[in-house]
């Protein structure tokens, strides 16, 4: 059974740190598929950071950069999403996908007050 699942996520306030994990099981994981999103309640999904295939970078969306970071334990089939200086704006569902076989797990929810 194809699982992703996600961890980590609560309220906080703005300037505190959160780190989201997102465990893969059930089929061969690829630390190069790796992806996090993100959702506000009445906007469209956001990417907020792609391992890119064949390389090993990161890429990070813009509102995320330099605050943001991703890591991977590959040994656990785990990618964690460092996140540091959050801002109310941060406050969406945050999803880890898995690029290559379109995976995608349910789901942890951020919450940033100001």
């Amino acid at each position: 059974q194809v699982q992703l699942v996600e961890s980590g996520g609560g309220s906080v306030q703005a300037g505190g740190s959160l780190r989201l994990s997102c465990v893969a099981s059930g089929y061969a994981y690829n630390s190069n598929c790796m992806a996090w999103f993100r959702q506000a309640p009445g906007k469209e999904r956001e990417g907020v950071g792609v391992v890119y295939t064949g390389r090993g970078n990161i890429g990070y969306a813009d509102s995320v950069k330099g605050r943001f970071a991703i890591s991977q334990d590959n040994a656990k089939n785990t990618v964690y999403l460092q996140m540091n200086s959050l801002k109310p704006e941060d406050t969406a569902m945050y999803n880890c996908a898995d690029l290559c076989f379109s995976y995608w797990g349910q789901g942890t929810q951020v919450t940033v007050s100001s």
